[in-house]
């Protein structure tokens, strides 16, 4: 194999794992958007709902695989739901600072219970081995593509491709699009707001089971920190697309992740160090030379938001 060959296949390799890690990425920017579309809340705990299903999964590595993702997804859709009743919902009517405060709060405190548990054995880290399996790379067109990567762009496409229908084809659908332009004229026009809201957090939670296990496939060993990283990097790719639009915030997260894996893969290993502050320093010129986000072509003329 020549030297130009050798340079396309690396190219290609890139590609590939830069595409599976923006389909992550961006099931996580659907999932943020949802919350932020209905409830124009920057929900910073979504990273610890991640994590939550990711420990499920490890403490029930002993089960029938089915059964394990099931209780993760269980788990999960509780714990969202539990934090919108008992925290979102009596904050509702209070200042976006309160509420943002609020899913900081969350946060550490989900954190601080998974250390707790984590540590009842003297040991950090929760290993989940169940999904071996799909670690593995099959071979397509000369490029080695795992099997995970391959599993999160078609999830990805699934989910993008359901919630437009639900958007554009249902009732419910139209309720959402109609809260997330004016929720208070939606409300005054019949559109019941608890319901709007609660399928809107159920979607986002089944999205965070999703996150969880795709996740715990590619980082087997489960840390109070897990999904952190990746919700950071993930918020700021929603607004680097343009964080008042469900579909620029997505794009926004598919191009954080893909700009990540590209250049993840051409740096050198040792010079890998520097790639977090090289893509929020790309971050900060693209805000500066777009501060109403990458994506947001046309804002005046679409009212729409979802």
């Amino acid at each position: 194999m020549n030297a130009a060959a050798v340079v396309a296949v690396v190219d290609m390799q890139t590609i590939a794992d830069a595409v599976g890690l923006g389909a992550i990425y961006s099931l996580m920017a659907v999932g943020i958007g949802l919350v932020f579309g209905v409830l124009r809340l920057v929900n910073f705990a979504y990273g610890q709902l991640v994590m939550a299903g990711a420990y499920t999964l490890a403490f029930t590595s002993g089960w029938p695989v089915a059964a394990s993702i099931a209780a993760c997804f269980v788990v999960v859709v509780a714990l969202s739901l539990g934090m919108e009743r008992a925290a979102f919902r009596p904050l509702r009517g209070q200042s976006p600072a309160v509420m943002l405060v609020t899913t900081f709060a969350l946060a550490f405190m989900l954190q601080a219970v998974a250390l707790l548990v984590d540590v009842r054995d003297d040991t950090i880290g929760e290993s989940a081995g169940s999904f071996a399996g799909l670690r593995q790379a099959v071979d397509v067109a000369g490029v080695d593509v795992r099997r995970i990567s391959i599993v999160a762009v078609v999830v990805a496409g699934v989910a993008l491709g359901g919630l437009a229908l639900l958007l554009a084809r249902t009732t419910i659908g139209l309720h959402m699009r109609a809260a997330a332009v004016d929720f208070p004229t939606a409300r005054l026009l019949g559109v019941r707001a608890d319901r709007v809201i609660g399928l809107a957090v159920l979607l986002s939670a089944l999205l965070a089971a999703t996150l969880a296990v795709i996740l715990t496939v590619q980082q087997p060993l489960v840390t109070p920190g897990f999904a952190l990283r990746e919700t950071i990097v993930v918020l700021v790719g929603v607004v680097v697309g343009g964080i008042d639009r469900l579909w620029t915030a997505t794009l926004g997260g598919f191009t954080i992740g893909f700009a990540m894996g590209v250049m993840n893969g051409a740096l050198p290993t040792d010079k890998t160090v520097y790639l977090p502050s090289a893509v929020f320093a790309l971050v900060i010129v693209v805000l500066l030379l777009r501060p109403a986000g990458l994506f947001a072509w046309g804002r005046a003329a679409a009212p729409e938001r979802v």
